[in-house]
């Protein structure tokens, strides 16, 4: 069977702009799992901005920390810097790499917020260095 592709809704008609208007696009089932999920990143990163990109909820904090989206049989998170997390967390991310960049958690299952959690806040913990060393290396420049 051909893994699915699309999200259950068609997000270019969809219009929404707030990751709220996404969520209530779904079944009320995926919208408490995409609820605990939010959640879940909230408590992790309580610094970072909500907003929508490339049509998906995604949450930033000195550039894009994670994404995530549903898909018709699971729950996709994009991490960005996929080969970094796989490093940080080589016993439990595996499983779930499916493609180049994701992360698919299947809707039937729970969540695994915990490691989802750690991933978080492994992305800040990058993207904050990220930053540092951007910030000394102008200020040396300069």
């Amino acid at each position: 069977m051909a893994p699915s592709r699309g999200h259950h809704v068609d997000s270019k008609k969809a219009g929404f702009t707030t990751i709220d208007q996404y969520i209530a696009l779904f079944p009320a089932k995926i919208q408490v799992i995409l609820q605990e999920l939010r959640a879940t990143i909230k408590v992790a990163a309580p610094d970072a901005e909500e907003k929508i990109s490339y049509q998906m909820p995604t949450f930033a904090l000195k550039g894009n920390l994670i994404h995530f989206a549903a898909f018709k049989d699971h729950i996709g998170v994009f991490p960005g810097a996929l080969g970094d997390v796989i490093q940080a967390f080589p016993d439990e991310v595996p499983q779930y790499v499916t493609g180049k960049g994701t992360l698919r958690f299947p809707s039937d299952q729970p969540l695994p917020l915990e490691l989802i959690s750690r991933i978080v806040k492994f992305r800040v913990a990058q993207n904050l260095e990220k930053a540092k060393a951007k910030s000394g290396s102008k200020k040396q420049a300069a």
